[in-house]
């Protein structure tokens, strides 16, 4: 039983940098500020009242009302706004430029544990008032920013450590947190996996195929890809999904928090590895 107990420890709080969470942070202040740019020019009327945008954030969050009163939305914070007499225009371009704030401040590495918890509830109320429109991607930045703003932060890449020179945190806290992120990516790729093996069309190439041909992600002409049908088979890579539909999000994303969980090591000299090695076993 204490063989097991000593197992669990080491498995759950291996010795760990802060390599990861600097790119974590780094990472994620980069996906902030694509998803806020790439959103400036519609922000307004995807997240306007009724009447005022292409949906409207009102039948969202009524029906995210039914699920749960207390999930945070835009709503809530155009209300307060409102009532201090500003305009719902003017309050959705603040809420914009707060997260971009949030993100450019995540990427620099200053106020880095609140510009996490800034960045996660402004992006968590728009991905949730915004339920038509949001995606995968919108899951995974709630899903980054979530771990994020929980783990030991500052990271020693930032100015916030640097100025305030604090002492270096606790190397089995840091592999805790990595060790959490680890498996749950682990397992959003079990299920992932396990749902596709279920569908033929993912054993023959046919979902892949649909998936290419159908607009707006038909980026790659028809007669290229049945000349690239021999590539297909590494076609669902994060790399392939944003160069050949366009989902460079989503694509940065994923590669972000495949990077911070499983990729830190891919930059150590051989030597460095040992060290890591030998100490995760003492």
């Amino acid at each position: 039983m204490t063989q097991w107990k000593d197992r669990l420890q080491v498995f759950l709080f291996p010795t760990e940098t802060d390599r990861w969470l600097g790119l974590l942070r780094i990472g994620l202040g980069l996906q902030v500020l694509l998803y806020t740019l790439s959103l400036r020019a519609d922000w307004n009327y995807l997240f306007a009242g009724p009447g005022e945008g292409l949906i409207g954030r009102a039948l969202p969050e009524a029906l995210l009302s039914t699920e749960s009163p207390l999930l945070p939305r835009l709503g809530w914070i155009v209300m307060l706004a409102t009532r201090t007499g500003l305009s719902e225009s003017t309050a959705l371009s603040i809420v914009w430029w707060i997260l971009l704030f949030a993100g450019g401040c995540l990427v620099i590495g200053i106020f880095s544990r609140a510009s996490a918890i800034l960045a996660w509830l402004v992006h968590l109320c728009a991905a949730e008032s915004g339920g038509f429109i949001s995606y995968g991607v919108d899951n995974f930045m709630t899903i980054g920013l979530f771990y994020l703003m929980l783990s030991p932060l500052p990271d020693r890449y930032s100015p916030d450590q640097r100025w305030r020179k604090l002492p270096s945190k606790n190397p089995h806290l840091l592999g805790f947190f990595r060790r959490v992120l680890q498996v749950h990516l682990c397992l959003i790729y079990f299920f992932g996996g396990v749902a596709k093996c279920l569908g033929s069309g993912w054993w023959d190439g046919s979902n892949l195929w649909r998936a290419l041909i159908r607009p707006p992600f038909n980026l790659i002409a028809p007669e290229i890809l049945i000349r690239l049908k021999y590539l297909f088979p590494v076609g669902g890579m994060h790399l392939a999904i944003g160069l050949t539909m366009g989902m460079y999000l989503f694509a940065f994303i994923m590669i972000v928090l495949n990077i911070a969980a499983f990729g830190p090591e891919l930059g150590l000299a051989p030597n460095e590895k040992l060290v890591r090695a030998t100490s995760r076993k003492n």
